[in-house]
């Protein structure tokens, strides 16, 4: 239900004004306005309009607006509140049309409220719950744990390159084991735009990050040595290996965001474990086939 709200709501800023409004002004509304508003008594049940009786009060329109895109929190107060308050009258005259009350609301209104109802009170559980704070000791735990598992891997850093024929390659290599500078004949002959500019420089990179036959003769090298010719589907390679290292753990500033995502995730599943447990749920969809799912007619009428 939502959704239509919303929807409707977007069109009709654009027709009272949003769309001018876009065009002749890109600041964001004024910090002002909302110091202003917040002095100010704000009641929820205040009428702002009525529609052959029915209330479209200021916590409709609140309620409309935090449902907003981002980029329509922007706009200027004014706009927000006619535009809102001009969808509601319009959503009412038309939903007078169906329904004057909940009472006579056709079924699927009916179920669709009730799915909204329980989807917003879920909602503002889950909210309460990835919002809460965390202890300090409860993240330091959770970083140990991971610390405790983590296993460092081997990290290469080397130096190619990449030329077209076996004999370029071996020429190259006996011309570096004479005594050339690798990084000049690299700048001069390599065919990899890339590393070439950088004397054949590659950076660092793990096992697996590069083609299989390149990874494994870089793993038969010794730091300085380099490689006899090596073929992949990109030509032939002579290779360099500069230094070896362990990969290092992230410290705990790094990985903090990510690791209480993970703890409240962990919480709310337990919460919501220990709520089924506690709970009288009985479930029998398995005797309705399945295909009945889409049979949308029997909600309408």
């Amino acid at each position: 239900m939502r959704r239509y709200l919303t929807a409707g709501v977007l069109a009709s800023l654009s027709l009272t004004g949003f769309a001018i409004a876009q065009e002749t002004s890109t600041e964001p509304a004024t910090e002002a306005a909302p110091a202003q508003a917040a002095e100010q008594a704000v009641d929820p049940s205040t009428v702002l309009a009525t529609v052959d009786g029915t209330e479209i009060t200021l916590g409709h329109a609140i309620a409309t607006r935090d449902s907003l895109p981002p980029q329509y929190q922007q706009l200027p107060d004014d706009v927000l509140m006619k535009g809102i308050v001009d969808q509601l009258v319009d959503q009412t005259l038309l939903a007078q049309q169906v329904s004057k009350s909940p009472e006579t609301d056709p079924l699927e209104v009916r179920l669709l409220l009730e799915n909204e109802r329980r989807s917003a009170l879920a909602g503002r559980v889950i909210q309460e719950r990835v919002g809460a704070p965390l202890e300090d000791a409860e993240v330091q735990a959770a970083y140990d744990a991971q610390l405790g598992s983590f296993q460092p891997q081997k990290e290469f850093k080397a130096s190619h390159i990449l030329v077209e024929t076996e004999q370029e390659a071996k020429d190259l290599r006996a011309r570096i084991e004479a005594g050339e500078d690798f990084a000049e004949l690299a700048k001069a002959n390599s065919t990899d735009p890339g590393s070439g500019a950088q004397g054949g420089a590659l950076g660092w990179f793990g096992a697996g990050q590069m083609v299989p036959e390149f990874d494994a003769a870089v793993a038969t090298l010794e730091p300085g040595a380099v490689s006899q010719p090596v073929q992949t589907q990109f030509g032939w390679h002579v290779v360099r290996l500069e230094e070896t290292r362990d990969t290092a753990p992230p410290a705990l500033a790094e990985v903090r965001p990510e690791l209480e995502n993970a703890l409240r995730q962990q919480k709310l599943a337990a919460e919501l474990d220990a709520l089924r447990a506690e709970a009288a749920v009985e479930r029998s969809e398995a005797a309705v086939p399945a295909a009945a799912i889409r049979q949308s007619d029997v909600v309408r009428n």
